[in-house]
């Protein structure tokens, strides 16, 4: 089986930090995700959601 890597720096990761290598790793994707960096796609356009049913 291949050795997985961290995606933030490609370096093996550490059982303690998976899927990172590092807590610095790990603090950079933390970060990443809180500023808005990384954004799940969602759609807008989606029937029903906007609008309130009395």
């Amino acid at each position: 089986m291949a050795e997985k890597k961290c995606p933030i720096c490609g370096k093996p990761t550490v059982e303690e930090f998976k899927p990172f290598c590092s807590k610095r790793c790990a603090d950079i994707d933390l970060n990443r995700w809180l500023s808005g960096t990384y954004v799940i796609p969602a759609r807008d356009d989606e029937p029903g959601d906007d609008k309130d049913e009395d």
